[in-house]
């Protein structure tokens, strides 16, 4: 029988491991505050059973979940359905977008340990949160493809470490344990494993064709463990910390605005 990963949060990252949860045998139930008829189209393009339920439905289901929502929104996760479940955080926080909050800025906390704070009894782990959109499905590849590539993931608990390092080489990563959640900080948007090496490098003088089509084709070279937990381990915080434009690629920028004006146009 096939394991069940609930999904809360239906954007890109969201639909993105969705897709990628289910081509890897998954029983996906994604869910997100609109409810599960706004997902009727997101589950039929996806396929291999894969099904949308409210929040409440979707978590009671099993006891791996990710949260795929923005940072702005982490206490609306219902802290009472959660206790006891494994959590894969993949939030990140970009103040332009989630608004400022006073003791992450200031480094007094991660953000996830401030999830962590807000779902006490869930065990959380940061994971699968430092890839674009695009690469996060682009960039997986199966067991022992010489393209397979490593991404870090903390958490206070070595068992849900364990079941997240599970999952995410079922679909498509090695997974590299870089120790608790007060260590987050060296993953997070600004820091030098943040999105920038899963992605190809476009020479500043490309065209806008031409960074496309190296952004969207060419496949970045993988990192292996060790080189994960180097960079980890010699990674600064950024200051100010959180994410901001000039951390991303100008082309992802651009597939970002175009992927909403997309859905804009779709709803009209």
């Amino acid at each position: 029988m096939a394991e069940t990963i609930a999904i809360v949060g239906s954007g890109m990252i969201g639909s993105g491991l969705a897709r990628l949860a289910a081509s890897a045998g998954y029983d996906v139930v994604i869910s997100n505050t609109r409810g599960p008829e706004s997902l009727a189209e997101l589950v039929a393009e996806i396929g291999n059973g894969a099904r949308a339920a409210s929040v409440a439905d979707a978590i009671a289901q099993t006891d791996l979940i990710i949260a795929a929502v923005p940072m702005g929104a982490y206490d609306k996760l219902p802290a009472n359905l959660l206790q006891g479940k494994t959590v894969i955080d993949t939030l990140n926080y970009y103040p332009m977008r989630d608004g400022e909050m006073p003791d992450v800025s200031a480094a007094k906390i991660t953000t996830s340990e401030l999830l962590q704070q807000h779902l006490e009894g869930a065990k959380v782990v940061k994971a699968l949160h430092n890839l674009d959109f695009y690469h996060l499905v682009a960039n997986a590849r199966p067991a022992g493809h010489p393209e397979r590539t490593t991404l870090p993931l903390a958490g206070n608990d070595p068992e849900a470490n364990a079941k997240v390092a599970d999952f995410m080489r079922a679909i498509g990563y090695d997974a590299c344990d870089i120790g608790p959640l007060s260590e987050s900080r060296r993953i997070e948007p600004g820091t030098k494993i943040y999105v920038w090496p899963y992605v190809p490098q476009i020479p500043t003088d490309a065209s806008p064709e031409e960074a496309r089509r190296i952004y969207l084709e060419v496949t970045p070279a993988p990192l292996s463990m060790a080189q994960v937990a180097e960079m980890a381990k010699n990674a600064t915080r950024s200051n100010p910390v959180g994410g901001f434009t000039h951390d991303l690629p100008d082309i992802h920028i651009n597939m970002v605005g175009e992927v909403y004006q997309g859905r804009a146009v779709q709803s009209q």
